[in-house]
């Protein structure tokens, strides 16, 4: 019989199989003339042996065969998981990008409740990086150092141009959350003349929409911080200290600084920007992909698609248990601690919503262009909510439709 031993490997246990069972068929050879051979011999003590004796040697040489080849079969099988295990595929790696912002709840909501983690699954290497504004990320993009971002509008338009159309919207975030705080002193926007206001950074979408304002209200800016009023492009936290300071009128800030503006800098809002949008609606953030990306590895970014669906629905059916995570999350990043009644009162401020409002989107780049600032010749093609709309499926929710581009 077969003997039995430990197993190294299938590949051994196979080709041991078969070294043992070939001795086996040829012990029953043996085991089939018992006579010995004479040269020159005939009759019963010949090599020829008896009908009977060459019967039985063939008939024990089939089941010899047939015990091998049963063996064989069962140890490919126990080989077939086993090297199939060997060959299983690395996982993916994404390079994910957000800002420490309440207007990025989704991303820190679902880095901090674990549900990126889980909707992506063991396949994924999820990398988180972290950027104070869209500029930094969109520098990222253009370093081949990111995949996916969490981004504003303004941003998103000069990656894709950029880009060479390398970007796809793939889902919104969040709408609204940002406002033109000032000191008290200024009541409307001819107070703001000879004065310098800042805002996040050249470019970006608050700075098109203080300098759009400003235009609207006949007053001049430019790029360097010339003009009737001076922008000054900056850091949130510089803008704050800054503000305390008296060294600047006001500024176009996101949530939290907006509220921190007022309640930690005594200022107040002259501009809520949702009254400059139909219904008060406007893109603020929204997930962004790069078309490589999204080419070689579709099945990771609908799971991201599905991940963002459940964090902001986690936000809304979680509110408080989401404040916290965006307390949390901002600290653990900015290694300041944020209060929580900010948080509170920023998400007041903000709607949460999956739509990217391709709408607000159209306006932007326009806007973007009659302040000299980097846009888009066209559109068409920046978006794929495929994913989105198949995830807003799943969960009872209506699809997003897109408008001419």
């Amino acid at each position: 019989m077969l003997a039995s031993r430990p197993s190294a490997s299938p590949s051994a246990d196979l080709q041991l199989i078969f070294t043992e069972s070939t001795l086996f068929i040829d012990l029953l050879h043996n085991s089939g003339s018992p006579v010995t051979h004479t040269a020159g011999a005939s009759g019963p003590g010949s090599s020829g042996g008896t009908p009977h004796v060459m019967r039985k040697l063939r008939s024990l040489t089939l089941v010899a065969v047939a015990l091998v080849a049963s063996i064989a079969v069962s140890a490919l099988a126990v080989a077939g998981p086993a090297a199939a295990q060997s060959k299983k595929a690395a996982p993916v790696t994404l390079r994910l990008g957000y800002f420490p912002n309440v207007t990025h709840a989704s991303a820190l909501v679902g880095v901090g409740a674990g549900i990126f983690t889980k909707t992506l699954g063991t396949g994924t290497d999820l990398q988180l990086k972290t950027f104070n504004s869209g500029t930094e990320a969109l520098q990222a993009f253009q370093a081949g150092a990111l995949d996916a971002s969490y981004i504003g509008p303004s941003p998103t338009i000069t990656a894709w141009t950029q880009l060479n159309k390398g970007v796809k919207i793939i889902s919104g975030a969040a709408s609204g959350g940002a406002f033109l705080v000032v000191n008290k002193s200024i009541n409307s926007a001819a107070d703001l003349k000879g004065k310098a206001v800042a805002s996040p950074q050249l470019g970006n979408t608050q700075d098109v929409a203080l300098r759009v304002w400003l235009k609207k209200q006949g007053l001049s800016t430019d790029t360097t911080g010339g003009g009737d009023v001076a922008i000054r492009p900056q850091d949130n936290a510089t803008t704050l200290n800054a503000f305390k300071a008296g060294e600047i009128a006001g500024a176009w800030v996101p949530e939290p600084w907006a509220t921190r503006l007022v309640t930690e800098g005594g200022g107040k809002i002259l501009v809520n920007e949702a009254d400059l949008w139909p219904g008060g609606r406007y893109v603020t953030t929204q997930l962004v992909v790069t078309t490589s990306f999204l080419k070689a590895h579709p099945d990771t970014v609908k799971k991201l698609v599905q991940a963002q669906v459940a964090a902001n629905k986690y936000i809304q059916t979680n509110p408080f248990d989401a404040q916290t995570y965006v307390s949390q999350g901002i600290q653990q990043i900015t290694g300041k601690p944020i209060s929580g009644d900010l948080v509170i009162a920023s998400f007041k401020n903000i709607t949460f919503t999956d739509d990217p409002i391709p709408t607000s989107l159209v306006k932007n780049n326009k806007d973007a262009k009659s302040v000299g600032l980097p846009s888009a010749d066209s559109l068409k093609g920046i978006y794929d909510l495929t994913y989105l709309n198949q995830a807003l499926k799943a969960d009872g929710q209506a699809a997003i439709k897109l408008p001419k581009l």
